[in-house]
């Protein structure tokens, strides 16, 4: 039996190619804490735990409308911990909800049904 995405996306979460990919993130798309190593620290180790809850077969939780949770990828991962660490903080909150957007519309494909993919 094949893994589920967000278990083979799990995969990745304890390499450097994860922190180096949140990074990227961080700068291209001009996150307000882009140079704040503690804070993306934080947010991949948030990301890693929901990756294992999204590739749990079991999880009947709905993260994104019209993706199955188990279709989780780092990227929505990484999206989903900011969009919900934004919706309580007033921190710089207009600049995150705009790289929340951008890396949205930039990377619609993280963001739906696999199968849709095919």
């Amino acid at each position: 039996m094949t893994d589920n995405n967000a278990k083979q996306c799990l995969g990745i979460c304890p390499l450097f190619e994860a922190e180096l990919l949140l990074e990227l993130m961080f700068r291209y798309w001009s996150h307000p804490y882009a140079d704040n190593k503690e804070y993306r620290s934080s947010l991949l180790e948030s990301a890693t735990e929901l990756l294992m809850r999204a590739s749990d077969t079991n999880c009947n939780e709905v993260f994104f409308r019209g993706m199955p949770t188990q279709d989780m990828n780092f990227v929505s991962a990484v999206w989903y911990v900011e969009w919900n660490s934004v919706q309580d903080s007033v921190e710089d909150r207009n600049s995150r909800q705009r790289w929340l957007e951008k890396v949205r519309k930039s990377l619609p494909s993280c963001f739906c049904d696999t199968d849709l993919l095919d």
